[in-house]
């Protein structure tokens, strides 16, 4: 029979954390033992975080329902595993070498794509996607009745590099195949192929961050995260009106930074 009162147990009478748990669910101590982990290999699980990868193309909401149950056993939303973060940047080399032999850059160039694609496109515009987003959902899209919850930004990162994913493996893998017979001839065609992938691409990127944040029970009004699809299909329909070609520019953009 279990005792029903214990020293170490992690609830006090009232219901809260003790003070040395409490410690543990601290944001600063969910971040460094992320941290740590990220160079422990053997202990990230990579079999679930490419399950994760898959599902983002196939059902995303099944990613996000494994983000409920985290919370229900871990007490915490954002990963824990930094496993889905080191695949996504192995993708990331691969694919951005890939854009750097499909546009014929030398080996120095190519590497310094890649850490411009790395470390800015990836991880300096993810960050301030992601505390933008933080600080918007927790500003005005927390219910009232639930204030005493807030959304992580380790929630809101994971929610970015969930998006990301497709968003990279639709624009730096599947267009690679298409760019120089067809994307950059400079007819309707090729604009008319380049830019649907770029509205594909960005269209997941919305519809997967609308996920991830109507995941969460305690937010309201995620629906406003839809809104930005008629502003894209708006801006798609006058790019082939007008001739725009955005890969195109893509490209003319990444040979421009290594210069």
């Amino acid at each position: 029979m279990l005792p029903s009162t214990s020293a170490s147990s992690p609830l006090q009478g009232n219901g809260a954390l003790n003070s040395r748990d409490a410690a543990r669910h601290t944001a600063g101590a969910k971040r460094y033992k992320y941290l740590r982990r990220l160079f422990r290999f053997r202990q990230m699980d990579f079999e679930f975080a490419g399950w994760q990868m898959l599902y983002l193309f196939t059902s995303p909401q099944r990613v996000y329902r494994n983000f409920h149950y985290r919370k229900q056993t871990k007490d915490q939303w954002a990963r824990d595993d930094p496993a889905f973060l080191v695949l996504l940047s192995v993708w990331l080399c691969v694919s951005t070498v890939g854009f750097g032999f499909v546009l014929d850059m030398g080996f120095f160039k190519m590497i310094k794509l890649l850490l411009w694609v790395v470390f800015i496109d990836c991880v300096g515009v993810g960050l301030l996607i992601s505390t933008l987003m933080w600080f918007i959902s927790n500003k005005y899209l927390v219910k009232r009745q639930s204030r005493d919850y807030d959304v992580e930004w380790g929630y809101a990162f994971d929610v970015h590099l969930n998006a990301f994913y497709p968003l990279l493996v639709i624009l730096h893998f599947i267009q690679l195949f298409f760019i120089n017979h067809v994307i950059l001839t400079d007819t309707f065609i090729g604009y008319l192929v380049g830019n649907t992938f770029w509205l594909i691409a960005i269209g997941y990127y919305i519809y997967i961050t609308f996920l991830g944040y109507s995941a969460l029970p305690f937010l309201k009004n995620t629906v406003i995260l839809l809104y930005p699809f008629a502003p894209l299909v708006l801006l798609y329909g006058l790019s082939l009106a007008l001739g725009w070609n955005f890969t195109h520019a893509l490209c003319s953009f990444y040979k421009y930074r290594v210069k």
